[in-house]
């Protein structure tokens, strides 16, 4: 699909962004934006080969006018059954690498998937925009508040389409909330509540030890600070430390505070506090495994529970997901609650459905969910072709993503409440919170200030 010279791009790649991770890239944007024949196949690289990333694949792949070039991730031994996967899929036979400057740098490529660990989404969704390739790129797409303004940045120069993975936008049963929430029924809308009461247990570090043969840990820690490899980090464990997460509402709750937010039609909140921390374990995780956010919207209140520990409550089966039926609401543990004065909603992520209830539990509207994931993948493949702005544009992937950084910020400094400037992105009169809008770029991994 591509038609543009790339041989400025090469010749820079060592000294620009792309060949030593930094953050403006010498190109030469002379890319037609007309949309691609229907017949075409959208050519695609694979950044991150975990549980999502191997997921996405196979999503993707399930459409015809999609091929994969690329399988990237910086461990040799993720992603080896994906080769020969796709071997029966398509003619074009994937190439194995571990550096995604080899995906960037090949001009077939049209678009990327990026599934790498949280800390990492910001700097390579940045490069891929540069290289002019349009992005998938899974929730939370930043790490911190600043890095997220910068991603819409690059996205919004280079003309690219950037799509989130908050893929509940795309299904079709969230659509039909917002008609009835839009249609004035819920009446007025002055609060809103978003769970995340999850179970769980206490998270304890391992001894360091020598890296793995096959993985290149300096770049798998990219911008994050330098440190012994640790399996307990690299499996898993990054979820619970600052320095590559903002702990599950960043991983898992930031899908219900999307759907919350698009649904209650609201961008920033005015401010913020948060309650919690580390209450249930006397363990190392750095993250909370309690916590309580509220944000005070204009015209309304949005709260957002979460744990890490209660073991009555469950996400959403399967079952259930992909049939006619509802979850157990009270024990629900990704459900959000919309409380109008009229009526009260009640809503699942990923399938699930919504039920509209009056008082005596009476059930005057529902709708049975399905997950989004296959819409939301189309979607962004529609929209590589119109030059659209996706259902989850990351403009609106950053503005829901504020909500997890926001409130992981007044966690930090001990429940201290926070007024944001939605000019600036930036808070009032607050040096110390100023500070944890934006991280420390390990060098040479670097997102400069002008992307």
């Amino acid at each position: 699909m591509k038609e543009i010279n790339r041989r400025q791009f090469l010749s820079n790649s060592t000294k620009s962004v792309l060949g030593a991770y930094a953050g403006t890239l010498a190109l030469t944007v002379k890319k037609s934006l007309s949309a691609a024949s229907a017949n075409e196949k959208i050519v695609f690289g694979s950044i991150g080969l975990g549980g999502r990333g191997r997921s996405l694949l196979r999503t993707f792949c399930e459409r015809p006018d999609v091929e994969f070039a690329y399988l990237c991730d910086v461990d040799e031994r993720r992603g080896g059954g994906l080769e020969r996967g796709l071997e029966s899929r398509q003619a074009r036979k994937a190439k194995r690498v571990f550096d995604l400057r080899r995906v960037l740098e090949d001009k077939e490529v049209d678009a990327v998937i990026i599934a790498t660990p949280d800390h990492w989404h910001g700097l390579a969704t940045i490069l891929a925009c540069q290289a002019e390739k349009d992005v998938y790129v899974e929730k939370p797409p930043s790490h911190n508040v600043w890095e997220g303004r910068k991603m819409v940045e690059a996205a919004r120069r280079y003309k690219r389409i950037v799509q989130c993975g908050t893929q509940n936008r795309s299904a079709p049963y969230v659509h039909k909330a917002l008609e009835y929430i839009q249609s004035g029924k819920l009446g007025k809308i002055p609060f809103c509540k978003v769970f995340n009461l999850k179970s769980g247990g206490a998270w304890h570090m391992r001894p360091d030890s020598e890296q793995p043969e096959g993985l290149d840990w300096n770049r798998w820690l990219g911008p994050a600070p330098k440190r012994p490899y640790n399996e307990r980090i690299h499996h898993g464990g990054w979820h619970c430390l600052w320095a590559f997460s903002g702990g599950d509402m960043a991983d898992d709750g930031i899908h219900q505070l999307d759907i919350a937010r698009w649904l209650v039609g609201k961008d920033y909140p005015k401010s913020v506090h948060c309650s919690g921390g580390n209450l249930a374990f006397d363990d190392d995780r750095e993250v909370p495994d309690t916590q309580v956010v509220t944000y005070d919207f204009d015209g309304l209140v949005m709260t957002s529970e979460l744990t890490q520990w209660a073991p009555y409550m469950s996400k959403t089966p399967g079952n259930i997901r992909g049939s006619n039926a509802f979850p157990d609401w009270p024990q629900n543990a990704t459900r959000v609650e919309f409380y109008g004065t009229k009526e009260q909603m009640i809503m699942g992520r990923h399938g699930g459905g919504w039920q509209v209830f009056t008082s005596a539990g009476k059930v005057v509207a529902q709708e049975y969910g399905r997950p989004g994931d296959a819409p939301h993948r189309d979607n962004f493949i529609e929209c590589i072709r119109s030059r659209k702005l996706p259902t989850a544009d990351i403009e609106e992937g950053h503005r829901s993503a504020i909500l997890v950084h926001l409130g992981n910020i007044s966690c930090r400094l001990g429940g201290r409440e926070l007024t944001f400037d939605p000019r600036t992105e930036t808070f009032v009169g607050d040096d110390e919170a100023n500070k944890l809008v934006k991280r420390e770029y390990r060098k040479p991994f670097v997102i400069l200030e002008q992307v």
